[in-house]
């Protein structure tokens, strides 16, 4: 019997619908996941542009130079819009925990609410009122009131990372409670606070992560004032600005390197599922450690095995690092467990960081050298180079939080709650893909507002320092293209 037409048509626009529509749990995962993508940005805006906001307050107040007094103005608006962005799009992640996570919110709710409270009560206050007063109270305070300002407002942007962290780093490392049956359903019971605030992963998370922040904004830095000293050699005010954010790269890039590898060993003793799914490491046994990974095939990128890849490997150095000393340690392998992270998101997230690391590294080292010669804004090419590097800081921070949270799959709470246990029972597939797709057009316009804003900014810098935006022809000119060419 042939089906009437509408028949067909109604069966095929119910098999488009169902085409396009993710599960709660992907979905829901998907939408936490882009929203603290790009929240991150901003939280990490706040919270390394704080020595730099201390720092050029501090010596605009005792010097009374003009150029500390520009780069004062001109950084602590941005971190106002910065901060601004980050309290938009901040608020709605302790929505989605009701909303999408209930089961989680429910099981957690006695260990998170506290810190959450202390975030918001302690830190997001007081970072919001003393940057009203770095913003409007110049003229209205003392200068030690207005220097002390400057600290608590870092104190407090430094202070949110902390109670943020402190429940990440709980999920990562569960300490300091029991499970206990509650009307019906097994929940943490707090039974011991200090343990549960600073568990065995929270001192790592808090160093690696706010050095991370103070890399990605100490680029960014460098590459504004880069071409502001392009655009005219002789500023003092951001030659001043490009001197100290090599210098703090400098310390902060190898500082992350040597921390990081510390770090990795810690996530070997208490995620080795983790630390196999950073590495690709299947088979339980001797691991080496993969320098440089290239995939021989399409296949590699998204299941990256020995036999799928070209690899520079150091061997028995992965043994060696996740043992702090053995290299023949044993190093479990993912064969050995039922339910895997996606291990390609992991794995190249893990080696574009660390790449990332080294690049950093490098581009601190030059330009100490060049700033040891005094050449540092006669340097086209590293003034280039610190240009195209600035967004990059990000990109690394981002990957190593893939690293951090994907990593962790598939425990929302590791070893205690499975994520597709914590995802709303009564959740649609149309609700939850329905409501990512307005959180990704939304927050695409939320960066995009940012950009140009953080654009006006510079253009309006470059009006005060009196440079003309377009050569004679009338053409916007490039960086990378000489006056002569």
């Amino acid at each position: 019997m042939i089906p009437a037409p509408d028949t067909i048509l109604s069966g095929g626009v119910q098999l488009a619908q169902a085409s396009v529509l993710l599960s709660p749990e992907l979905a829901s995962r998907a939408q936490f996941g882009w929203t603290i993508t790009v929240h991150i940005i901003f939280a990490a805006l706040s919270i390394g542009l704080a020595p730099f906001i201390v720092y050029f307050t501090w010596r605009d107040i005792r010097s009374d130079e003009p150029a500390y007094t520009r780069l004062r103005e001109f950084w602590i608006k941005v971190f106002a819009v910065g901060f601004v962005m980050g309290t938009v799009t901040g608020i709605p992640m302790s929505f989605q925990f009701g909303t999408n996570f209930p089961v989680f919110s429910e099981a957690a709710g006695e260990l998170m609410g506290g810190p959450l409270a202390f975030e918001a009560k302690m830190a997001f206050f007081l970072e919001a009122v003393f940057l009203g007063v770095l913003l409007f109270g110049r003229e209205r305070v003392s200068d030690r009131t207005y220097l002390a300002s400057s600290v608590l407002t870092g104190f407090g942007a430094w202070l949110s990372g902390f109670w943020i962290l402190v429940v990440n780093a709980w999920m990562q490392t569960p300490d300091g409670f029991e499970l206990i049956q509650r009307n019906g359903m097994e929940i943490a019971k707090l039974t011991d606070p200090m343990a549960a605030f600073f568990t065995p992963r929270m001192p790592w998370m808090y160093v690696h992560m706010i050095n991370a922040s103070v890399i990605s904004v100490t680029l960014v830095v460098a590459g504004i004032a880069a071409y502001m000293v392009w655009q005219k050699r002789d500023s003092k005010a951001w030659n001043t600005a490009l001197r100290m954010a090599v210098v703090l790269l400098l310390i902060t890039a190898p500082l992350q390197a040597i921390h990081g590898d510390a770090y990795g060993r810690h996530v070997a003793d208490t995620q080795p599922q983790k630390f196999a799914a950073m590495e690709a490491h299947y088979d339980t046994g001797q691991a080496d450690l993969h320098l440089i990974a290239i995939p021989k095939s399409p296949d590699a990128l998204t299941d990256p095995r020995t036999d799928n890849l070209f690899t520079i490997s150091l061997p028995a150095l992965g043994s060696f690092l996740a043992s702090g000393g053995d290299f023949n340690a044993e190093v479990i392998g993912l064969h050995e467990y039922d339910d895997n992270p996606p291990v390609a998101l992991v794995f190249w997230s893990f080696r574009l960081m660390v790449g990332l690391g080294f690049l950093f590294i490098g581009l601190a080292l030059w330009g100490g050298n060049l700033l040891r010669k005094g050449q540092l804004a006669e340097r086209t090419r590293y003034l280039q180079a610190m240009m195209l590097a600035s967004p990059l800081g990000f990109v690394a921070l981002e990957t190593g939080w893939y690293v951090t949270e994907i990593g962790r799959q598939p425990w929302v709470i590791q070893d205690v709650l499975k994520t597709n246990d914590a995802v709303s029972t009564t959740l649609t597939g149309a609700e939850a893909t329905g409501t990512l797709v307005a959180f990704v057009v939304l927050y695409i316009a939320l960066l995009a507002a940012f950009g140009y804003v953080l654009k006006l900014m510079i253009e309006g810098e470059l009006e005060r320092m009196g440079v003309r935006e377009k050569d004679q022809a009338g053409q916007p000119r490039m960086p990378w293209v000489k006056g002569d060419d």
